[in-house]
């Protein structure tokens, strides 16, 4: 594999100075790149954009920032790549579920539960979306990428809303993207603020019941809010 003519260097390196990237793991690119977004997803996610660090990124890697700016261009570029599969992830797992073969109020259930188990186990995914936040959506809006992903999950939740309305369990004049607000709205809160609220009111987030009670709780407000009779 060649090094493209333009590869963005790191800041510290001249033009003068350019090398071929470290080939420790040239066998298999694809799960170099995979791991390096595995452990940036930490990095990003428990520092932020700006203090994250390419060295402690290349290190757990065993690979060099070389490789990692040959492969991403630039941090810039390995946070909006991580940013990218992020967003792919929670996807195509709704993708894999297949809720347009489920009935309409077994579809949203389904749903609901799946974002709900997503976020609290994907507390990074939180933090990303919150320290992209603290960046008013910059590099996100960089993406059509992520723009198209996300738009897909509108398109689902609303075909699951207009097939229930037609079976006569869903109340008429639902919008999709109200709908979507609400429950992520729900299910993010426990990621985000589970220290705060767990100091403050002496909540046990990492009780298996309470956990579990939580989301029934969340599941039924969404079709409480939805359907036509509980």
């Amino acid at each position: 594999m060649r090094e493209p003519a333009h590869t963005e260097l790191p800041d510290a390196t001249s033009a003068t100075s350019v090398v071929p990237p470290a080939r420790t793991r040239t066998n298999n690119p694809q799960r170099t790149m995979t791991d390096i977004l595995a452990v940036a997803t930490r990095e990003f996610a428990e520092r932020g954009l700006s203090g994250a660090r390419i060295d402690a990124i290349a290190e757990s890697t065993q690979t060099s920032k070389r490789m990692i700016y040959y492969y991403f261009g630039s941090k810039k570029g390995l946070y909006l790549a991580v940013l990218e599969k992020a967003y792919q992830d929670i996807r195509d797992i709704e993708t894999e579920s297949h809720l347009e073969t489920l009935p309409p109020k077994e579809a949203l259930r389904k749903l609901v539960a799946f974002t709900y188990d997503h976020h609290f186990a994907n507390p990074e995914f939180i933090r990303l979306v919150a320290n992209e936040n603290l960046h008013r959506g910059e590099f996100l809006a960089q993406s059509p990428t992520i723009r198209e992903l996300n738009a897909t999950a509108i398109t689902t939740l609303s075909a699951i809303c207009e097939r229930g309305i037609q079976a006569g369990v869903f109340r008429p004049g639902i919008d999709a993207l109200d709908l979507h607000m609400s429950i992520s709205s729900l299910c993010v809160f426990n990621v985000a603020n589970r220290h705060t609220f767990s100091l403050i009111f002496k909540y046990d987030f990492d009780d298996a019941q309470t956990i579990a009670k939580r989301r029934e709780s969340v599941v039924e407000m969404v079709m409480r809010f939805v359907c036509l009779t509980a």
